[in-house]
């Protein structure tokens, strides 16, 4: 960061803030590994069970409302979504430093069978075949903590040896005094897990909290 990388406010700019700054633009949905863009820039995922503000968490993050798809219905997101800054073309042709990439929702019971087993099909071969791929953000609902379908996830996750953090979602929608504990317990609960990286990001859409903590990690992550 050089001395004239200042916020409006006069304090300095972290790198989080510079790599947010400028708009992100949506590349492209990926049905299939086939359509996925060819690998260059790093790569940073986020999953999370259907309904855990995912969408949310990804246009707060992007400082862009309505960028990710939200939706009163959970499950709606069934690609892989693609999110660059913008400048570098849809084609990608110049690299940019990061893409972010928005993986379907899992967990969703009323959707079809088959509609499952597609999507996760296609996120495990994501998965497991992208080198590009830095690391999983898995979005844990605050009010709720580490369920079952998200250790199944988890579990996979070491097998496939793809590293991964969590980020708790909606901590404005429990007491303000227990957002310590769960950050607490979380890391108890992951602490043996091969593949989870140590640090748990504790994040609120609605208030912002965690979020400019979770631009800094993309930003090293990017680096």
């Amino acid at each position: 960061m050089s001395d004239t990388d200042i916020k409006s406010d006069g304090a300095p700019e972290t790198g989080g803030v510079r790599l947010f700054r400028k708009p992100w633009i949506f590349v492209r949905g990926v049905p299939a590994m086939k359509f996925l863009p060819l690998e260059g820039p790093p790569e940073v995922a986020f999953a999370g069970r259907s309904n855990v503000g995912k969408s949310s968490l990804i246009n707060a993050l992007l400082g862009q409302k309505g960028l990710a798809r939200t939706s009163n219905t959970p499950g709606r997101t069934q690609e892989l979504n693609y999110f660059v800054p913008d400048g570098f073309g849809k084609d990608l042709s110049d690299i940019p430093p990061l893409a972010l990439v928005d993986m379907p929702g899992y967990g969703y019971a009323k959707a079809p069978k088959e509609k499952v087993d597609a999507w996760t099909e296609l996120v495990f071969d994501y998965l497991r075949g992208r080198a590009s791929l830095k690391r999983v953000f898995v979005l844990i609902d605050a009010r709720h903590g580490i369920k079952a379908n998200d250790e199944e996830v988890l579990g996979l996750l070491d097998k496939a040896a793809v590293s991964y953090q969590i980020v708790l979602t909606k901590t404005d929608k429990i007491k303000a005094y227990g957002v310590p504990k769960l950050i607490a317990a979380t890391a108890e609960a992951i602490k043996k897990r091969p593949a989870a990286f140590p640090g748990i990001i504790a994040t609120s859409s609605e208030k912002r909290a965690g979020i400019e903590e979770l631009q800094m990690t993309l930003a090293n992550l990017a680096e």
